[in-house]
């Protein structure tokens, strides 16, 4: 039996390699215009399965992840994902050698309940990111800076090391121009001979003593102030469970909160 043909629907358009196990995709789909979407939400990524030459099929079945979206609605002609190799993936180590102009399957259309619509207006929005976590939060600050949309926005995003901040310029950028935008990058595994000189350790550092207070400019209180975590599930719970013993509940469709989350595996 011949192999099914690919139902490809979409191609690379832009790579960039920041380090060498992190990537950024620029995903055109083949209509020339990408669906719209609200910041924080998502699309599924595909690749071909193997045929099984046991159960042979006409049809192909895909290896399937979902990536946060970190551009804005704004930008019309591809998505912007970032991922992280996983050695051993049945995904990753299959987008990491795609370049420019090699097809690719995607979602028809974007989809997620990590966004904005359960947040109101006028607050302080506190962003936990680890890795690749920190794409919602970029496209959230790319699409509503400007607009009023929160009182302050503060960003704490940990990584291992410097180089794996590919969005550091420009989030610092944005936090000098901008009075409402504060970002916090933590360093779990910067080498000893850097001269980095901001914080080290987890995202958690932040809750020590005074360390939100200095980095925000106001402390990290449950009224007028909503949390999202986007990561590891390690952090998650970690923060959850410390943010919780200051008054912040968990939201959910049924009782509405001020702390919301998205695991990233």
């Amino acid at each position: 039996m011949a192999e099914p043909e690919i139902p490809w629907n979409a191609r690379v358009l832009r790579r960039l390699d920041p380090s060498d196990h992190v990537r950024i995709l620029w995903i055109a789909p083949d209509s020339g215009t990408i669906q719209p979407f609200e910041p924080g939400q998502f699309i599924q990524v595909g690749w071909p399965k193997p045929p099984d030459p046991d159960a042979p099929s006409t049809r192909v079945r895909w290896i399937k992840r979902s990536y946060s979206i970190a551009s804005s609605p704004a930008q019309r002609e591809a998505y912007e994902v970032f991922l992280a190799v996983v050695p051993g993936g049945l995904l990753t180590p299959r987008l990491f050698h795609l370049a420019e102009g090699d097809r690719v399957w995607c979602d028809d259309a974007p989809k997620g309940h990590f966004t904005l619509e359960r947040v109101p207006p006028g607050q302080h929005v506190v962003a936990f990111a680890t890795g690749t976590g920190i794409a919602p939060f970029v496209s959230m600050l790319r699409h509503y800076r400007g607009t009023g949309r929160w009182r302050q926005l503060t960003i704490v995003w940990g990584s291992r090391a410097s180089a794996d901040l590919v969005y550091d310029a420009e989030l610092r950028a944005v936090a000098a121009a901008d009075p409402t935008v504060r970002y916090v990058p933590v360093l779990s595994r910067e080498p000893e001979t850097s001269p980095w000189t901001g914080l080290l350790g987890h995202v958690q550092v932040v809750l020590e003593g005074n360390t939100f207070a200095d980095a925000s400019g106001e402390p990290l209180v449950s009224p007028g102030t909503h949390v999202l975590l986007c990561g590891n599930p390690a952090m998650i719970e970690d923060v959850r469970a410390r943010l919780e013993t200051r008054g912040f509940r968990l939201d959910t469709i049924r009782e509405p909160g001020n702390l919301h989350f998205e695991r990233y595996w």
